[in-house]
């Protein structure tokens, strides 16, 4: 089995991408348990995926099975940690150190997938000059200033509704070029920034709508 590089430029579809990371928790989960191989159908019963829609998903990734045995296990792991970036440290900052915003700085899990966050930003006096799992608060006056040492590309937004699209604008116009955009609101970004919105509120909706269905049947 072989890795190869990935000739065809088309798109990535965006469920894919979404798949990938199932996949390789899932792998790493196997190889926790001893196995040295993992087959489509495998991952399929561990996620209720279909197989053959695991199969065209590691398509992308140019990793090739062996026929009745499957993916070699820790090649997998590697190709797909490879493929979605997790194995290069991707720096970031935090604005607005909430309660959202605190427990993301808590979380030492980023790391593990190649997020680092190093340095947050907020205006509240209590926190500005602090630190949070070893990473200092600063004042939002200071993210320009702070661009030119640390050369960030990644925005992480927490901040109220009410100035999340001011934030944004502060963030890009210093430099940052993608942000995770964890409030309710669709921000407005030139089309050279990358937006991934994780609304919370969103998917807790749609859990309490499906749940709603689920208790009326």
């Amino acid at each position: 089995m072989a890795i190869h590089t990935r000739k065809n430029t088309e798109k990535i579809p965006e469920p894919t991408l979404r798949r990938l990371p199932w996949y390789l928790s899932n792998a790493k989960l196997m190889r926790e348990k001893g196995e040295k191989y993992v087959s489509s159908t495998q991952i399929s019963k561990q996620i209720n995926i279909d197989a053959s829609q695991i199969a065209k998903d590691l398509s992308y990734v140019d990793i090739a099975g062996r026929t009745r045995v499957g993916y070699d296990i820790d090649l997998l792991i590697q190709v797909l940690e490879d493929f979605l970036g997790f194995t290069n440290m991707h720096k970031a900052y935090l604005f607005g150190v909430g309660s959202l915003g605190g427990a993301l700085l808590r979380d030492s899990g980023l790391s593990h997938f190649g997020l680092q966050i190093v340095g947050a930003f907020d205006v509240n006096p209590d926190l500005v000059g602090t630190k949070i799992n070893g990473i200092p608060i600063y004042h939002s006056d200071d993210f320009e200033k702070r661009m030119k040492l640390d050369g960030v590309n990644i925005g992480v937004l927490t901040v109220p509704i009410a100035i999340a699209q001011e934030i944004s604008d502060k963030m890009i116009a210093g430099g940052i070029k993608a942000i995770w955009n964890f409030t309710p609101f669709r921000i407005r970004v030139p089309e050279n920034i990358v937006v991934q919105n994780t609304s919370l509120y969103a998917h807790l909706a749609v859990m309490f709508n499906r749940l709603n269905e689920t208790i009326k049947k």
